[in-house]
């Protein structure tokens, strides 16, 4: 009976979810078994924008030394993410894992601890934050009204004067531009292709609340975003005391104490092409996320109550079929879709 209700929910995920569209038609394509679109989207979105905005996603212009782009860090062939890696400005390593950039359109938080309630404010502080383009907006401002996109924001604006808004709504409704929606896991649900054997029993396992137990988090069955976008600390710490943790994750901004640790959950997508993996990158293939998962999550009074202490009994078989699903969300069409592509290389 588990099984049935399983493909049942997997069918119900075509007709339950509406295609958006917005107010400017069909700017961007939500497919029909994902959510709506959040409603309270103050960005108005435009086909100008999104070109604009991909534009200056490319380009180094926004930087201290003209050396780094918002690409420099977030690369189409990795999901738009980059791995742990060192920061080309100043060559220091990076503290965290670069997040990949995809549906974010739905996200009501941004950043990896989940700091920034829109996409537009995590710009405006990526742009002058020293470990990332180190460039205060009134500079950045003075190169835009000498550059050629004086023109191309006048054109959008019309008579208004050019904000540092103005810019970071072009490069959100870019980045809102970005759907991943042409995974295997995809034709599934559209009845375009069927899982293995392997695969379909991996689903099960992750929504099965005596398995792995994936739902909560990472919802599968019923949303194919396969995240709820929460803010959660995962156990990744056996730490007890506020100065012990390498990083306090949303703590950092709130200074609560119940947000030690706590980072923004991540979607399933695209797991083949962002390792490493966790906020810190601390994993580097998926069958440590799992093991991790299955046997060594530190429970501590900051650890999620959605991280079940009961799944020390997943086989080596088990583990794999899990992965096998994993595998049915990675989306080699999102990597390799020339609307996200440089345009600046023409």
């Amino acid at each position: 009976m588990y099984k049935i209700y399983i493909s049942v929910s997997l069918i119900l995920l075509i007709y339950l979810n509406l295609s958006f569209k917005n107010q400017e038609g069909d700017i961007i394509i939500i497919p029909s078994h994902f959510p709506k679109v959040q409603d309270s989207l103050k960005n108005k979105i435009t086909e100008e924008g999104i070109e604009l905005g991909r534009e200056l996603f490319y380009d180094s212009i926004l930087s201290e030394n003209y050396s780094i782009s918002c690409n420099s860090c977030h690369k189409q062939e990795f999901a738009f993410s980059d791995g742990l890696t060192s920061n080309p400005l100043n060559k220091s390593p990076f503290k965290r894992n670069t997040p990949a950039l995809f549906n974010l359109i739905w996200s009501k938080s941004f950043g990896i601890d989940g700091k920034n309630k829109t996409l537009e404010n995590q710009i405006l502080e990526a742009v002058e934050n020293p470990f990332e383009m180190n460039l205060n907006w009134e500079k950045a401002l003075k190169r835009l009204k000498k550059s050629k996109y004086k023109a191309k924001f006048k054109s959008i604006l019309k008579s208004k004067k050019l904000t540092k808004y103005d810019v970071s709504n072009v490069i959100s409704q870019f980045i809102y531009s970005l759907i991943s929606s042409n995974s295997k896991f995809d034709r599934v649900v559209n009845g375009d292709e069927h899982f293995t054997n392997d695969e379909y029993q991996g689903f099960v396992l992750a929504n099965d609340q005596t398995k792995a137990n994936c739902l909560h988090c990472h919802p599968t069955d019923g949303n194919a975003l396969t995240t709820n976008f929460s803010i959660e600390n995962n156990g990744l710490s056996n730490l007890f005391l506020l100065n012990n943790f390498n990083d306090n994750g949303l703590y950092n901004t709130s200074k609560k104490e119940t947000d030690l640790g706590k980072f923004k959950t991540p979607s399933l997508r695209n797991l083949v092409f962002t390792a490493p993996y966790m906020h810190d990158g601390r994993f580097q293939t998926l069958e440590e996320v799992v093991d991790f998962y299955a046997e060594k999550v530190n429970h501590t009074k900051y650890t999620s109550s959605k991280m079940s202490k009961e799944l020390k009994h997943l086989t080596n078989k088990e583990k794999k079929q899990i992965i096998s699903f994993l595998k049915t969300l990675s989306d080699s069409t999102f990597i390799n879709n020339s609307k996200y592509m440089n345009t600046l290389k023409k």
